[in-house]
């Protein structure tokens, strides 16, 4: 048997020996690891699938997704086939995640491995390609912006600092109801439009530090845009124009072959936002360089935001505009909706609130002592989940969830409906039942109850804004009103839109409280 010394002889004489047997070594490590772990990724379970229609396999299963609610058609389907599943939609398969459980592990466990957004091309064009801190995928850039946000307009610090704003957004609905009351009281009320007008002043005045008083001349469309023009241009229009159905996003080989119709849409609306956003901007430049300085967005990101565009600005302000402006205004016209549908329920909530507040104007300090207030604004989240889908993520690694195997590529859909109907986890979930947020098992101060703020490090940093905004304005209306739908309202849950919209405003007809 050779000596050790003999050994090291004969590597010395050989000077590539060294180099090889390590070349050989690493080789074989690398070779044995992959073996283990597609033996070990093998080993895991695929996917149960939806079948597809039969004879349309280059389909998939697009054709039983006709309707624009599909995220109903997919909790249909987790009662057959289980929480998580897998469709085809065209060249692209799909997993879909139906339970808070599969639904946190992908968002927390997994994150790592599925944090990248999958847009629509509608969605590319209006968010300008993930400029967006709730559309962004989760790099420096999302870092960045999200951090910005929360100093400046969604953080606790800045919600104090913005305290007035809801304070007076309370008081303008209230005069505007009394005053409705008071000169039409058999007419029912539009709650939405005096609701959504105020909601869009608090949006604007965070945003540019003023509201919009009159008219604006925007220069890049020719002509004159009022206030409600304005609302329409960077709210409504790009709601609607964000389920915009492009048959190339479920075939993208087919992605050279133009599709006018739609992309003249998409595009209008981006350049129209963009140029009513481009006015407003510039009249705020205007302000500061007379130095005059206000507490809002668009100061501290021309002030702080050194390495952004002016494109990239715009964007983010225009985020803060539209999503205080839509979907707080989802979630509190439903809450109204159900509470004036509901007479029992109702006087519960005035019951509390006049025990807490008496004949004091009930405010955001009495929240921590409301909380059967606080359980109807969880309710209204939980059954009417403002986003009902995710907007989707792709894995871009082999990962697991719910103990099934997700290859790279697989696309990733969280149904946050279908997580909130969940029948093993809420019992006679179709009903709006507020007592269910009374059970000690949930900590009164949580936020995340539902799942309609998301979980882990992508959670909606809007949460305590919406909770601040809707939660007291739903005590006051109760505390000054007594609510009940016009005749025919009680079956009208018909939704509308990317956010989960009432089809039609609700109809109220009030009367005040002695």
């Amino acid at each position: 048997m050779a000596t050790l010394q003999q050994i090291l002889l004969q590597l010395q004489a050989s000077p590539l020996t060294i180099p090889i047997a390590l070349a050989a070594l690493s080789w074989l490590l690398l070779y044995y690891i992959r073996v283990s772990y597609f033996t070990k990724m093998s080993a895991i379970p695929k996917l149960p699938p939806v079948p597809v229609v039969p004879g349309l396999p280059v389909i998939g299963n697009l054709l039983q997704l006709k309707e624009k609610k599909p995220y109903k058609t997919f909790t249909r389907w987790a009662e057959e086939y289980g929480p998580i599943y897998s469709i085809r939609t065209g060249a692209s398969t799909m997993v879909v995640l139906n339970t808070s459980q599969v639904a946190k592990e992908a968002m927390v466990t997994r994150y790592s491995s599925i944090s990248t957004r999958k847009l629509s091309n509608a969605l590319k064009i209006l968010t300008a390609d993930k400029c967006m801190v709730a559309i962004s995928d989760y790099n420096d850039f999302h870092k960045m912006i999200k951090r910005y946000i929360l100093s400046n307009v969604l953080g606790a610090n800045a919600q104090k600092k913005h305290r007035s704003n809801r304070d007076t957004l309370r008081a303008n609905v209230s005069s505007q109801l009394h005053s409705h009351v008071k000169n039409s009281p058999q007419e029912a009320v539009n709650f939405r439009r005096i609701f959504e007008s105020e909601l869009f002043g608090i949006a604007v005045k965070q945003a540019f530090g003023k509201d919009i008083e009159k008219p604006i001349y925007v220069e890049e469309l020719g002509t004159t845009v009022s206030r409600d023009e304005i609302f329409k241009v960077l709210v409504l229009d790009i709601m609607e124009g964000a389920i915009e159905v492009d048959w190339r996003d479920f075939f993208p080989y087919l992605s050279w072959i133009p599709n006018k119709t739609m992309e003249t849409k998409i595009q209008r609306l981006y350049s129209r936002r963009k140029a009513v956003m481009t006015t407003l901007i510039n009249e705020q430049k205007k302000r500061i360089a007379s130095g005059e300085e206000l507490n809002c967005y668009i100061d501290f990101l021309l002030s702080e935001g050194k390495t952004l565009t002016m494109d990239q600005i715009s964007m983010l302000l225009w985020e803060t505009v539209v999503e205080t402006a839509d979907t707080t205004m989802v979630t509190t016209e439903w809450a109204m909706y159900e509470i004036s549908k509901d007479p029992t329920r109702q006087d519960r909530l005035y019951q509390e609130i006049q025990k807490v507040c008496g004949s004091e104007t009930v405010t955001e300090e009495h929240l921590s002592q409301l909380p059967y207030l606080n359980a109807v604004f969880h309710e209204t989240l939980r059954k009417h989940s403002p986003a009902a889908l995710v907007p989707l993520r792709y894995a871009h690694e082999d990962t697991q969830l719910g103990g099934y195997y997700i290859p790279a590529g697989t696309e990733i859909a969280i149904n946050i409906y279908g997580c909130n109907m969940d029948k093993h986890q809420w019992e006679s979930p179709e009903e709006w039942k507020p007592e269910r947020f009374l059970d000690p098992k949930y900590d009164p101060m949580d936020l995340y109850k539902t799942m309609a703020f998301g979980a882990g490090k992508r959670v909606c940093a809007g949460s305590l804004q919406a909770m601040l905004i809707a939660c007291p304005t739903i005590g006051r209306l109760v505390q000054e009103f007594e609510w009940k739908l016009r005749a025919g309202e009680e079956e009208n849950e018909d939704t509308v839109g990317f956010t989960t919209h009432k089809r039609y405003p609700m109809q109220a007809i009030l009367k005040p409280r002695s």
